[in-house]
């Protein structure tokens, strides 16, 4: 089993690699500073990012830390697990880093956006005509073709959508290093 640690002692843990494995998405709506994002499903292809010494593993709540933790166990490396992820640092009152307005990942969004379709199709097939359940058994194809191929139709089409486009702020160069010290 490997280790965990808490909100409160985390921060007495400076020397360790912080690495949050959620999505980027997730990752730039708010993280504990100092930490770098490697999404889970990259962690196995950027075993040279990681640092031979601790590594404190960390996602929103502690689950995909502690898988990303089971899938490196082969690795031999000092792995811990943040108990009660990004959300128990929260609620300990320490910082986060928001680069951009909290906004759902795009993960998040076509399960909500699949699940809508199959139930309006589902409740309007029940009310109105069978003829619906075409709909929800599409939806659940296209969910299918983008679990084989890792294309997925839906996340393209909401990737373009104005509340998931990046913001362009032009903000002037500064000539001074940023500082990197931990909290």
């Amino acid at each position: 089993m490997i280790p965990t640690v808490t909100a409160a002692d985390l921060r007495s843990r400076p020397a360790a690699q912080w690495i949050d494995v959620r999505s980027t998405s997730e990752f730039a709506a708010g993280h504990i500073p100092g930490a770098i994002c490697i999404p889970m499903d990259q962690i196995e292809s950027r075993l040279a990012d990681l640092h031979r010494g601790p590594i404190i593993l960390i996602c929103q709540m502690g689950k995909r830390a502690q898988m990303t933790a089971d899938l490196l166990a082969p690795c031999g490396l000092d792995l811990t697990v943040l108990d009660g992820g990004t959300a128990a640092w929260i609620q300990a009152g320490n910082p986060v880093v928001r680069n951009v307005k909290t906004r759902w990942s795009l993960e998040r969004q076509v399960r909500l956006g699949a699940g809508l379709i199959v139930l309006t199709a589902s409740i309007l097939a029940l009310t109105a005509s069978i003829d619906w359940l075409a709909l929800a058994a599409f939806v659940g194809a296209g969910l299918t073709f983008a679990g084989l191929t890792d294309l997925c139709p839906l996340a393209e089409i909401l990737q373009r959508m104005p509340w998931n486009r990046r913001s362009h702020c032009h903000m002037p160069m500064s000539t001074q290093e940023p500082s990197r010290s931990r909290p």
